[in-house]
């Protein structure tokens, strides 16, 4: 018995190689927003700016030296 070919319905993908593979809601106190659009630069965009600064945190934090969180008996 021969096996016949089948042709998808759907077509395959097609255009940009996706870019941001993990999404996250985060709510901001009041007046965050405007702060931000206040110091954008031409033509950029708030969410690029929000990653940025994550992303500069993270390598922030990743150079200190972690401490030992202070216990109590130790004062």
């Amino acid at each position: 018995m021969m096996t016949l070919a089948v042709e998808s319905a759907t077509p395959p993908p097609v255009g940009r190689k996706k870019r941001w593979h993990e999404t996250m809601l985060s709510k901001f106190p009041q007046g965050t927003f405007e702060r931000i659009a206040n110091v954008l630069a031409e033509g950029e965009v708030k969410t690029d700016f929000i990653r940025a600064a994550v992303e500069r945190e993270l390598k922030r934090r990743e150079r200190k030296p972690k401490r030992r969180p202070r216990r109590r008996d130790d004062e």
